[in-house]
């Protein structure tokens, strides 16, 4: 009884260390959100048609419920339940919390990618909203490009709205989690290495969804939705199973080497954003590894969309 009639003021006494530890975290959204309305800006001097038909596509996203009930409402509840989920990992707790959230937040915002790509390319192309678009004096490569962006914006914007709720959850995971053991409070230096341990792994997961979006939008150009959703689930599975395939073909028959070498080359290899083992376990992810994943996710979505215009370009539109 006393133990529980205890437990409010100690964690009570200890929000300050937790709320200094998050303030970072807001500064960081904030500058995030003013990345992305400076971004905008400079594609509408640069590229003016290719950012209003990405405006126009992000709006519409961003308009649905979809986005903000089903998906960002439902994975900001979850979220919020993860540090006081039972793990049983004998005070690795955190841990886990730091793996489940990672996934949670890749895979809705695989979904949001995924369905917007759809509504937004496929849907207009069928009901002739693309022809009346590029009746205007528009390309189709501009067509293609800002239905990418326009699709990223509110991807991104999920990413900062969700990472920042996750970061400041796992900030507080610690200070729970030494009450629950028994264990010293963390201090403010602590709570900042462990949000700043896990920031590299929310950048990789929207790196690869940006390599996924742009696999959908060129896929939208010729299939449906739910062709887009089966043949893009496929590839999630297989890019992040691919050094599994290869290391497994080596030795084998030279079939084998020649799939697995295949789909390395022809698919992208997610398991370069999915570290969120390593992350867990508490693993330094350096900054060369982040240029290099930035590299291979810009060249691989610059493929994509190549091969998406290609797609576009002979499509009947009438």
């Amino acid at each position: 009884m006393t133990s529980m009639l205890s437990r409010p003021p100690v964690l009570l006494a200890q929000l300050p260390t937790w709320f200094s530890a998050t303030g970072y975290v807001a500064l960081g959204a904030v500058a995030a959100l003013a990345a992305l309305v400076a971004a905008y800006f400079a594609l509408r001097l640069a590229l003016p048609k290719v950012a209003a038909i990405a405006l126009t596509t992000g709006k519409a996203a961003l308009a649905h419920p979809l986005f903000w009930v089903e998906i960002l409402g439902a994975a900001f509840v979850m979220i919020l339940f993860f540090p006081f989920t039972p793990y049983y990992t004998f005070g690795e707790d955190i841990k886990m919390l730091k793996s489940s959230g990672l996934t949670l937040i890749l895979v809705m915002s695989v979904i949001l990618a995924l369905w917007t790509a759809s509504t937004s390319v496929a849907d207009e192309i069928e009901g002739r909203t693309a022809l009346t678009l590029l009746s205007k004096p528009i390309r189709r490569w501009q067509f293609i490009v800002g239905k990418y962006l326009g699709i990223l914006g509110p991807v991104f914007l999920m990413f900062v709205i969700l990472g920042a709720v996750f970061l400041c959850t796992v900030s507080y995971k610690a200070s729970y989690d030494a009450y629950e053991t028994a264990s010293p409070q963390p201090t403010i230096e602590q709570c900042h290495a462990e949000i700043w341990q896990i920031t590299p792994g929310l950048f990789l997961a929207f790196l690869g969804t940006a390599v996924l979006t742009a696999i959908s939008v060129a896929i939208s150009t010729r299939l449906p939705m739910m062709a887009n959703l089966m043949i893009c689930s496929t590839i999630y599975v297989l890019g992040n199973l691919i050094p599994t395939l290869v290391e497994s073909s080596m030795g084998q028959f030279q079939l084998v080497r020649f799939m697995g070498g295949l789909l390395a080359t022809v698919l992208p290899v997610l398991d370069y954003f999915n570290i969120e083992a390593g992350i867990a376990a508490g693993v330094k992810v350096s900054p060369a590894y982040l240029a290099w994943a930035t590299l291979y996710a810009a060249l691989y979505s610059g493929a994509a969309l190549l091969v998406a215009l290609i797609l576009f370009e002979d499509r009947d539109l009438a």
